[in-house]
């Protein structure tokens, strides 16, 4: 196991869900985008409130997450939910990334790359997409450092606008928004978070 593999699955070898088990409030406000008959990929889903979330609208979802435990608790979410997902262990560094395969992609909170990995890791996410499918991302801003509710504690690991603007300048930005808002999602985010929401489409 690697090291990054050992923290996470620390961090979610507990009887709860770290992250709690209601999907990210961005990703559940974006319902009226969402058809049955679409394919989704949440990529570090941790223990995979959003991709049962997304199971449940009726989306056949690939979810993934680096540490075993978290696979395994989202696994039992999802059947305690009574829907199927397809959780799979993955390091996204070097996972072999499905091309062209989903209508959308959601990256929640994905901020544990600097910015070499992370150039890396936009263009991936963007490759997943089917030409006119949709990246739902919700992240810190760098102002999240003075709040420390969650996230990373690496200010070049944050986002800024004109960051996720030259990012994803490719795609067609629906929906690009800062703002300061109180989330509670179990222990791990709780309190008031500077947040920054993107909604893309692939060209």
């Amino acid at each position: 196991m690697t090291a990054a593999q050992e923290y996470w699955n620390t961090r979610y070898d507990r009887e709860d869900y770290l992250f709690g088990e209601a999907p990210n409030a961005f990703l559940a406000a974006q319902v009226d985008r969402l058809r049955p008959d679409m394919t989704a990929l949440s990529i570090a889903d941790g223990e995979g409130r959003n991709g049962v979330w997304l199971a449940q609208q009726g989306l056949a979802v690939v979810t993934t997450d680096i540490a075993p435990r978290a696979v395994e608790k989202a696994l039992a979410l999802a059947q305690r939910r009574g829907v199927t997902i397809d959780a799979r262990l993955a390091d996204l560094e070097t996972w072999d990334w499905p091309e062209a395969a989903f209508d959308l992609v959601v990256a929640v909170f994905i901020q544990f790359v600097g910015p070499a990995e992370r150039d890396q890791l936009f263009a991936r996410i963007k490759g997943a997409l089917k030409p006119g499918g949709l990246i739902l991302l919700q992240g810190y801003r760098t102002e999240q450092l003075a709040y420390g509710t969650g996230g990373p504690g690496q200010v070049e690991n944050l986002y800024t606008e004109a960051l996720l603007r030259d990012a994803f300048g490719d795609c067609d930005i629906l929906h690009l928004e800062s703002h300061d808002t109180h989330i509670s999602e179990g222990v791990g985010h709780a309190g008031k978070s500077a947040l920054i929401d993107l909604i893309a489409r692939r060209r």
